[in-house]
């Protein structure tokens, strides 16, 4: 077994309000509010105790509406030496906007990270509901993010986002000749991916969503951890580097069985050596200091050209 090379990172959503009112169906619910309230305050203060406890610096992503309605939490965030990130403004899904309505989120936002943390842009985005698009990532790349932690091509090792794949959907209605055609890959592009993974994410088990069929919420946090766990366990015996990216919410890891379940992970995690806690705008830094663009990549702009031309620089 070589030396271990392990960057593990925390990817803080604080969905908050913002998540009732783009993605889980409680924006005519004062239950769901209150709960987001909760998340914005109480359970993010909780976090940052945790990451405290641990010394840990994480990278938390944003809603432009949780950034503007818990500003106290948002700042504690910021001066206590945590990276900021894009999510959206009202976790809005990408999926079901049109450009225009991306693009006007993402400049919004993209200016109000830039103000709050005094001029220092974001470097990174997570997409709500991980969901990306062509369009998207072509304005993660007219804005000069250098980093997204979304996609799911591998599930410990960052690469090179590619964006514009295309696939052909199956419709009974047709012959079959006309849906038996293979993925196309699209464009390479300079945004460096840090994999994303649904099983190494509080939420799906551990948050109780009234409109959602299959809404989980009252899932051991032990049975949850374990899983967790299996996954480094797993990849610290396969592999001398990987990167552990976890997502957490406020939401769920603010309450207490989640919480005293992290700290059970991050306690496991630091018992094995070769392992660093970073930022992911570290992980992203480590990454393109051994790894070259592919040829033709489509690649970010610079980000003092963005906030000048709107996010209209050239990214060729």
């Amino acid at each position: 077994m070589g030396k271990k090379r392990v960057l593990c990172s925390y990817g803080v959503d604080v969905d908050a309000v913002a998540g009732w009112l783009g993605s889980y169906g409680g924006q005519d619910s004062t239950s769901d509010i209150s709960r987001g309230i909760f998340a914005g305050t109480i359970g993010t203060r909780r976090v940052l105790d945790l990451l405290d406890k641990y010394n840990i610096k994480a990278t938390w992503f944003i809603p432009g509406h949780s950034l503007e309605t818990f500003p106290e939490e948002s700042a504690l965030i910021r001066d206590k030496g945590h990276e900021i990130g894009l999510h959206g403004y009202s976790h809005e899904n990408p999926s079901d906007m049109t450009v225009e309505q991306q693009r006007a989120v993402l400049d919004k936002t993209y200016r109000l990270l830039t103000e709050f943390c005094h001029g220092k842009p974001p470097r990174g985005s997570v997409a709500p509901w991980w969901e990306t698009s062509r369009e998207g990532t072509e304005l993660l790349l007219s804005y000069g993010i250098e980093y997204d932690h979304s996609m799911s091509h591998h599930d410990c090792q960052m690469y090179w986002l590619r964006t514009g794949d295309s696939w052909t959907k199956i419709d009974y209605s047709q012959k079959a000749e006309t849906w038996m055609k293979p993925l196309v890959p699209g464009q390479p592009t300079g945004i460096v991916e840090i994999p994303a993974s649904w099983y190494i994410d509080d939420l799906p088990p551990l948050m109780f969503i009234k409109s959602a069929p299959n809404s989980h919420g009252f899932v051991n946090a032990r049975d949850v951890e374990a899983i967790w766990m299996d996954h480094f366990d797993y990849f610290y015996r396969e592999y001398d580097e990987f990167v552990f990216p976890m997502t957490i919410h406020p939401d769920v890891s603010g309450r207490p069985h989640a919480l005293l379940m992290q700290e059970r992970i991050i306690e496991h995690i630091n018992k094995h050596e070769g392992v660093e806690w970073v930022t992911m705008a570290q992980m992203c830094d480590e990454f393109k200091s051994k790894n070259q663009p592919p040829l033709g990549a489509l690649m970010p702009s610079i980000p003092a050209s963005v906030m000048v031309k709107g996010g209209d620089a050239s990214h060729s």
